[in-house]
């Protein structure tokens, strides 16, 4: 049974959207859930402490054990703040979710510095920093889950779209942390999982309840990756309307990784060329 009793779970950008309906869910099955929004716009600019507040009022009026948390997260020393006074606050941090970010567009030609590094600072460098953060307490608990967010616009050639590619970059940087943090965690209890969630919000320009893709049809999903259910990590969970698919990159068998990688053989460029098709289609033979 999914069950949060007794625990504490900080979630970053749950004063809307995706994140406020991770906040009511977890808070539902039990939890202490500590929301933590800036407030910023949906272009990631500017500030108002009291889109947290409001989210964790108007969770407590349906009975929940809510509590808002200012913080910045565009640093390190602003992420480690953060969870310093999380656990200020509640003395224990269970469980992190990172789902502060936004979407913003800008083709190759006009993508300026500034912006490229305010998106890895919030979507890439964030997740690391929190991480970091709670770490020790973690560690010294023996238990933790923490939940990064990426997306199907970076994973899926079919999926991207023109004019996020700072955004892409972002979100596959988050697959490199996951799977090195699930890695490094494994041994002192802390799973470390990816959430790539499609929800109708203020990022699609939907104000108030969508007709279709609900935030609230996400949120079971994380829950779950945050609970003391889930014993895995490296995972990419894929929800929307309802429907989870787990997803990771995996070597095929007997591998011998990089010496034999079961492959095309291939000493020339020209010989690379004309075995393209072998190469680049994992379904076909390859020639002899």
């Amino acid at each position: 049974m999914v069950d949060f009793k007794g625990q504490v779970i900080l979630i970053t950008g749950a004063g809307r959207g995706l994140g406020f309906a991770y906040a009511r869910c977890i808070g539902q099955l039990g939890a202490m859930v500590l929301i933590h929004d800036s407030g910023a716009n949906a272009e990631g600019d500017g500030v108002d402490l009291q889109i947290a507040e409001r989210a964790a009022e108007r969770l407590r009026l349906e009975g929940l054990n809510v509590h808002a948390i200012p913080g910045e997260l565009a640093s390190r020393e602003g992420c480690h703040k953060l969870c310093t006074d999380a656990l200020k606050v509640a003395g224990q941090l269970d469980a992190l979710i990172h789902n502060a970010g936004w979407v913003a567009y800008q083709n190759i030609e006009l993508i300026e510095e500034s912006a490229f590094d305010h998106m890895m600072a919030i979507a890439a460098k964030a997740p690391l920093w929190l991480a970091q953060a709670a770490w020790p307490a973690m560690k010294a608990a023996g238990y933790g889950r923490i939940i990064m967010t990426t997306s199907c616009r970076a994973l899926y050639p079919q999926y991207v779209q023109k004019g996020l590619t700072s955004y892409a970059a972002a979100k596959m940087a988050v697959i490199g942390l996951t799977n090195v943090l699930a890695s490094e965690g494994k041994s002192d209890g802390i799973v470390v999982n990816a959430i790539s969630p499609v929800a109708q919000t203020r990022m699609w320009g939907i104000e108030g309840e969508p007709a279709e893709l609900h935030p609230s049809e996400v949120a079971p999903g994380v829950a779950y990756l945050a609970s003391s259910a889930c014993t895995e990590g490296g995972w990419i969970l894929r929800a929307a309307n309802g429907q989870f698919h787990a997803t990771k990159m995996i070597e095929a068998t007997n591998v011998d990784y990089p010496r034999n990688l079961r492959a095309v053989r291939a000493l020339t460029a020209q010989e690379v060329a004309e075995n393209w098709p072998w190469i680049a289609i994992t379904n076909v033979e390859p020639r002899k």
